[in-house]
């Protein structure tokens, strides 16, 4: 049986807010901003949350199913592309501290993880161009989190 956020990945269930892959994807841009919860269950890691303590942490056997997944593989793409365009349509996470600078640094990770390193690579230095293009208005520690990750 595969677990609850390989399902998740895979569009066969819902995450722990009974939202499935589809709806996640669906969210308006100020539904993206508002909620807090689906972030974990789109880019997932195998650490644990400090914002969602309750969000899934994946199993080695669990990265090995969403590598082998089409469907997951398919799901991160899209979610992918759903938060590059929240983060290129909208600016006001363009300063010193915001808590989309934590999310962008979940999505590096879970990319590296999940996908390979071109994938994060590429998402890392769109994300540092959308900042340069604004002045450069993240900090340094920030910076330096998202070239670590």
């Amino acid at each position: 049986m595969k677990s609850a956020i390989v399902q998740f990945l895979s569009g066969m269930g819902p995450d722990a807010a009974g939202r499935d892959i589809f709806q996640v994807l669906a969210m308006d841009d100020r539904a993206l901003e508002q909620t807090h919860d689906f972030i974990q269950w789109l880019f997932p890691l195998a650490t644990r949350s400090g914002a969602q303590p309750d969000a899934p942490v994946l199993s080695e056997d669990e990265v090995e199913a969403i590598r082998k997944s089409s469907l997951a593989r398919a799901a991160l793409a899209a979610g992918t592309d759903r938060m590059t365009i929240f983060f290129l349509r909208n600016g006001h996470w363009l300063t010193a501290s915001d808590h989309n600078h934590l999310r962008i640094t979940r999505i590096i990770k879970s990319l590296r993880l999940l996908r390979d390193d071109e994938a994060a690579d590429a998402f890392r230095n769109l994300i540092l161009a959308r900042v340069a293009e604004a002045g450069a208005p993240v900090g340094a520690p920030t910076l330096g989190f998202w070239n670590r990750a």
